[in-house]
């Protein structure tokens, strides 16, 4: 139906319905614009699109885990980004260059003693991370309104930093870590930050500063290795488990042995607890070993033993009383031969003359012919009389 057919109602109505829908579309655009801007905007401070950027480098012997656009970490957040990995010349030290940027105002915890560590995940996964400087002097220099204005030169104040640290520990010797970073902070910030050296020390800021690495194994580089070690180990680790199956083996039959044993023990076990209860009481161990009999007999012979040692020292008692009177007569027999003696002095030369005639009378008798056969010697029956030579024989 064609829109000259409609009465004028209608086509106010229809009117009125056209523009309520333009606003609403018109709005919707406005609305969905705001929200894209507001994206577009949130975005690009996410990701520092407006940001000024600062590069950096370091070099590291192995990339594996790592790839352009993985997020550089400075104390646990996100500082920038990874911008270019590329491979170094086979004769250098490092094997490759890993080129990052740095977004304002992160740069400010970079000082030329700031590391690049390397973190790794158990997937593999790894990223870098820069160590907030601590006795160093800032990369980046600023005015007095906290703009960047230059770049610090690494290779000129790493060789100064090199003559401060020994200047320093020349001529303090005793000093704590903390004490002594502090004395090398302000030395060089000192020497570096000279207006005099400032050509020295700072280029542009479209240069790149390379900060030194702190690179370790990836985690599953050292997995990987800990795997290898357990292979190695295992050989002696399965022969180990066999002796310890075998002792266990040994152990079980020794235990069951040990278990015979016991159970053979028992009435002998019980014998000797029986035994050991009769022996318990007086005399039970004399008893035991003489039998009843024996002991009697003991205690008898005991008995006779006491008696004659009772006998025999009463007989012992009157020995030594004759004996000690036969002493005293003896010694009032050589008491009166003394007085004898002292009270005749030509005794002893009567009695020794007495002697000499007796022997002369004896030797007499022996030489007489009647009493000769009375004092010959009898010849000992074992001694065998020489043989005679034949001459004598012959004879």
């Amino acid at each position: 139906m064609a829109l000259q057919d409609l009465t004028p109602q209608l086509r106010t109505r229809l009117n009125r319905m056209e523009r309520a829908v333009g606003w609403f579309v018109l709005i919707a655009a406005v609305l969905l614009l705001a929200g894209f801007g507001y994206f577009l905007k949130n975005t690009a401070k996410r990701k520092g699109w407006f940001t000024p950027k600062f590069h950096y480098q370091t070099s590291l012997n192995n990339a594996a885990g790592l790839k352009e656009g993985d997020p550089v970490k400075l104390m646990g957040f996100t500082a920038g980004k990874i911008t270019r990995i590329e491979p170094n010349d086979p004769n250098d030290y490092f094997g490759v260059t890993i080129t990052f940027e740095v977004l304002k105002p992160h740069y400010g915890y970079i000082w030329d003693d700031s590391m690049v560590k390397v973190s790794s995940d158990l997937l593999g996964n790894r990223a870098l991370e820069i160590t907030k400087g601590s006795s160093g002097v800032p990369t980046i220099d600023e005015d007095t309104n906290r703009v960047a204005i230059a770049m610090l030169r690494w290779q000129p104040v790493r060789a100064t930093r090199q003559q401060v640290i020994a200047q320093v520990q020349k001529t303090n010797s005793n000093l704590d870590a903390a004490t002594f970073n502090w004395i090398v902070k302000d030395a060089l910030n000192q020497t570096v930050r000279a207006a005099a050296n400032h050509a020295l020390y700072y280029t542009n800021l479209t240069q790149v500063y390379w900060i030194e690495p702190a690179e370790a194994p990836a985690v599953n580089e050292r997995i990987e290795k800990l795997v290898n070690q357990v292979e190695q180990a295992l050989p002696g680790i399965l022969d180990l488990t066999n002796k310890i199956a075998a002792v266990l083996g040994n152990s079980t039959t020794l235990a069951s042995n040990l278990n015979v044993v016991a159970l053979n023990a028992q009435p002998a076990a019980s014998n000797f607890a029986l035994l050991a209860a009769q022996l318990r009481g007086p005399g039970a161990l004399g008893e035991w070993v003489l039998g009843t009999n024996g002991q009697k007999n003991l205690d008898a012979t005991l008995a006779n033993a006491n008696q004659t040692l009772a006998n025999t020292d009463t007989n012992l008692n009157q020995l030594f009383e004759n004996l000690a009177l036969s002493l005293d007569n003896l010694s009032g027999i050589t008491s009166n031969l003394n007085a004898q003696v002292q009270s005749n002095t030509n005794m002893l030369g009567s009695i020794s003359q007495a002697v000499t005639d007796t022997d002369d009378l004896v030797q007499g008798l022996k030489r007489h012919w009647l009493l000769r056969s009375a004092f010959k010697k009898k010849p000992d029956a074992k001694t065998v009389p020489p043989p005679t030579s034949p001459k004598q024989s012959g004879r």
